[in-house]
């Protein structure tokens, strides 16, 4: 336990190194307490501390009276904390957050052209005749289009092939979602031209173009950070109309 590292440390540090040398595999049950804890050389309080820490991850998950387990270990489920910390970003960083946002976004729709499946292009086309229907009511419900648009671009992310992809999209969409909102309440007409520019990049996904794909997804983007980046209120932290 040298190095000055703490027992909880130490408990993290085992028991991923189980799991990369196979010791221990996806959906394996860990060894009782006191024989893990006497492997780790820690006490048992540190060893419970350190699987509470793993199951927050996303690494182990306990069953009430079966013991803890490691998860799959798929990406969605060990990049999920990824929203919480996109969440604990001040909010004068949406933008920054937005530049990341786009650089995954241009790079799953190049993907998703080459590997979307007609399934798939089914879906995000029910979802932009979705859209239309709820921008021709008289009254726009917000809260709705903005959960569609947020369907429009998981189709993609999924479609991109890569589940690591994929989730760090899903991870940073509520932190985005709410700089969407406020643009969409204080600039008229953005959610027809959101919509217009949705159509544009299924149109490149139907043709199986990833150049156009990642075009039209960098210039949909482009302009919501534009937008807050002239909008932001530095002192506020927000946006401010």
């Amino acid at each position: 336990m040298g190095g000055g590292r703490s027992q909880w440390e130490v408990v993290l540090d085992g028991i991923n190194d189980m799991i990369t040398t196979g010791r221990l595999t996806p959906g394996s049950r860990l060894p009782v307490e006191k024989d893990l804890a006497e492997q780790l050389g820690v006490s048992r309080g540190s060893l419970r501390e350190g699987v509470r820490a793993l199951a927050l991850m996303g690494v182990l998950e306990t069953r009430q009276g079966d013991g803890t387990y490691v998860t799959a270990l798929d990406p969605a489920t060990l990049l999920a904390p990824l929203g919480v910390l996109v969440n604990l970003q001040h909010p004068g960083n949406v933008v920054d957050v937005m530049v990341v946002r786009r650089t995954l976004e241009v790079e799953a729709a190049g993907r998703a052209a080459s590997r979307i499946t007609d399934d798939e292009l089914a879906a995000a086309g029910d979802i932009l005749t979705e859209m239309e229907a709820m921008l021709s009511q008289p009254t726009v419900e917000h809260d709705a289009v903005m959960e569609a648009d947020v369907s429009f671009h998981r189709v993609i992310a999924q479609a991109s092939g890569n589940p690591t992809l994929s989730a760090m999209i899903n991870g940073m969409a509520s932190r985005t979602v709410r700089a969407r909102m406020w643009r969409a309440l204080h600039e008229e007409g953005v959610e027809r031209l959101t919509h217009v520019e949705h159509q544009a990049i299924l149109a490149a996904l139907v043709a199986r173009d990833p150049d156009a794909a990642r075009l039209r997804m960098g210039v949909h983007l482009l302009s919501v950070e534009q937008y807050l980046a002239s909008h932001l209120d530095v002192d506020s932290g927000w946006a401010t109309g």
